[in-house]
Parts: C-alpha cells; sequence; structure tokens
C-alpha cells in the first residue's frame, strides 16, 4: 500500500511539471502568475495543485514508513 502512495505522488509530480509548462491562464503576464492564478480559480485542476499533491502524498508515504 505504501509503494502505492509513492508512485501516485510522483506520477501527480510529472504531470503537474506538465500541466505548469503547457497550460494557458486567463491572466498573467508569465507562465508562473498563470500557474497561480489557475491554482486559486480551479485548485487541483491545476498543474501547480497536482505538483504540491504530489509532494504531499510523498511527504505523508515517508511519514507512514518512518511511523511502521
Amino acid at each position: 500500500m505504501l509503494i502505492i502512495l509513492f508512485i501516485f505522488g510522483v506520477v501527480l509530480i510529472v504531470w503537474g511539471l506538465y500541466r505548469m509548462k503547457t497550460d494557458d491562464g486567463l491572466f498573467g503576464k508569465n507562465q508562473k502568475s498563470k500557474n497561480i492564478f489557475n491554482l486559486l480559480l480551479t485548485g487541483q485542476a491545476s498543474g501547480l495543485g497536482q505538483f504540491l499533491s504530489g509532494i504531499l502524498c510523498i511527504i505523508i508515504a515517508i511519514i507512514v514508513l518512518i511511523m511502521k
């Protein structure tokens, strides 16, 4: 079960990085401001949200591994 959490976290990170580089936002002059606006507007559907969720999954998996 723990390995699934690691894999899911890595997939979310890679998918989030891809979405941050390719998605267009409604507002913003550069890609960073577009990504932040998309995160505030759509939440998890943005690449930044997926990236942060992937990091959180890996952190939770490490905490569970330490607690075992």
